[in-house]
């Protein structure tokens, strides 16, 4: 495939629609502004920027050109100024394939390819290609002559270690999934802000309207919108995770997942940093969990979270068989943990119930007869603290590191000695006193980022051997030690 390709003429499309999605705040505002004097005026800007907008992506459609060669990949694009990007075979460490919607009406993907040195955007991106192009092209780069069907055909012969979600488990990590107090977080900036665009007459007839109902209306109405925000949070995780596959292809993972958008994920085992166990306060009493990966490198342009979901929801007794079919190496769950230190609990009880005391204490000021409110207020802030306490420890296996912590939900975090960038001992006053210390790690996380994980209030002593661990120290000493027994 030496001679050079342009993209699909859809692509004129899909970048006039991102091109627009950017502008909608500025055209809102026009809009706002010229809506009373000079509407028309606007209507004809506008339009004619629409237009300039389709003539510019129309011609940069047709400079842009790719072609594989000499075990590269070959870029080119600009109207005025031409760029020429090179990509070589050795360097590529994931090619995803996305639809969207749109792409998917007409048979399109688009081809995201990432190197170790991709940052905030791919390496290189092809907006719209056929899907025989995009597997094609992924062939290629990849090195092989296959594809992508035939691939899973052979994955299917070869018992490639596979798994998928049920509607159970997808509809159970919707009804359970945080994203219902985002979405409902969401509803209250949104009503915010569109308050100021609703006309004050009707703004008070709707607000004398609600004072008019009875307690019990006004409660089965608040209960209806929760109810709708909760089925909100159901349908975002099913369109987001359906048809969710995970299967392990010896030196990468391949993800595909989504309803409306569909996602095919290739991760290059190498560049797994981390494995993470999630169990959410409303999942850890029910017995499931959420497990994750931090990725090094990606982009944001790879649509991806801040860590990615290897699977949405699992049994917690599964979590070590699943582990052991996909990344056989970080199977190794511990039987026993290294608790923090009785003294620690002090600490982590001040931390979590100052904000709510805080809080508490203007509820009392402010609205003496809601003191009960504080009350709960209060029972809960030392509810989350004990239990930040009891979820902290971690263990130690060979070169591996295991720590489990809690913010709101309980994480426990698998790290192998290589993956770690960095290892800090922290001590205060009240901690040299104490014989405490705080250990943080540091590994290399999305867009090349630093993630940090924190134990704190750790026996100095715990604190030193994980020390000792690290810079091999500890490992130093045996040595000597048996040297000196050999000498004996």
């Amino acid at each position: 495939m030496s001679s050079p390709r342009r993209l699909h003429p859809a692509a004129v499309f899909f970048n006039l629609i991102k091109s627009l999605r950017e502008m909608i705040f500025l055209f809102i505002l026009g809009f706002i502004t010229f809506r009373e004097q000079g509407f028309l005026y606007f209507l004809m800007v506008a339009f004619f920027i629409v237009i300039l907008m389709i003539l510019f992506h129309a011609l940069a459609w047709y400079r842009f050109t790719y072609r594989v060669e000499e075990n590269e990949l070959r870029i080119e694009y600009g109207i005025f100024i031409r760029r020429k990007r090179y990509i070589s075979k050795n360097r590529i460490q994931s090619i995803d394939l996305t639809a969207g919607v749109i792409h998917r009406i007409f048979k399109l993907v688009k081809v995201q390819i990432e190197t170790a040195g991709s940052g905030t955007e791919a390496e290189g991106s092809l907006s719209a290609v056929t899907l025989g192009e995009g597997e094609r092209l992924r062939s290629e780069l990849k090195q092989r002559k296959k594809s992508a069907e035939e691939e899973v055909e052979e994955a299917e012969e070869n018992n490639d270690p596979s798994f998928t979600i049920s509607f159970k488990r997808l509809f159970l990590a919707g009804s359970t999934s945080s994203s219902i107090g985002i979405i409902l977080a969401f509803f209250v900036v949104a009503f915010s802000e569109i308050e100021q665009f609703i006309p004050d007459e009707v703004y008070s007839n709707a607000i004398d309207w609600v004072v008019s109902l009875s307690l019990i209306l006004i409660a089965a109405f608040i209960v209806f919108i929760l109810i709708m925000i909760w089925l909100l949070g159901i349908a975002g995780t099913m369109i987001k995770y359906g048809n969710f596959t995970i299967t392990n292809r010896k030196s990468e993972l391949f993800i595909t997942r989504g309803l409306l958008e569909k996602k095919q994920i290739t991760i290059p085992l190498n560049r797994i940093q981390a494995v993470g166990i999630q169990e959410s306060m409303i999942r850890q009493p029910l017995g499931y969990a959420a497990v994750f990966a931090e990725v090094a490198g990606g982009s944001q342009e790879k649509g991806e979270d801040f860590s990615t979901i290897l699977f949405p929801m699992i049994k917690k007794t599964e979590i070590a068989p699943f582990l052991q079919e996909i990344l056989p190496g970080y199977a190794k769950l511990p039987e026993v943990w290294e608790p923090l230190p009785k003294k620690a609990l002090k600490y982590y009880l001040f931390r979590s119930m100052l904000p709510f005391i805080l809080l508490g204490a203007a509820v009392i000021w402010f609205f003496p007869s809601f003191i009960w409110l504080a009350i709960i207020l209060f029972a809960i802030s030392f509810l989350l603290g004990w239990q930040r306490y009891k979820d902290g420890g971690f263990a130690l296996k060979g070169n591996m590191l295991m720590v489990k912590y809690r913010v709101f939900g309980k994480n426990t975090m698998l790290i192998y000695h290589r993956r770690i960038q960095a290892f800090e001992k922290k001590q205060h006053l009240m901690h040299r006193r104490e014989n405490l210390a705080t250990m943080e790690l540091s590994i290399i996380g999305k867009f090349g980022a630093g993630k940090h994980y924190k134990l704190k209030e750790m026996k100095v002593s715990n604190t030193d051997e994980l020390s000792d661990w690290y810079s091999y120290r500890g490992k130093l000493n045996m040595n000597k030690k048996d040297n000196q027994r050999g000498m004996k």
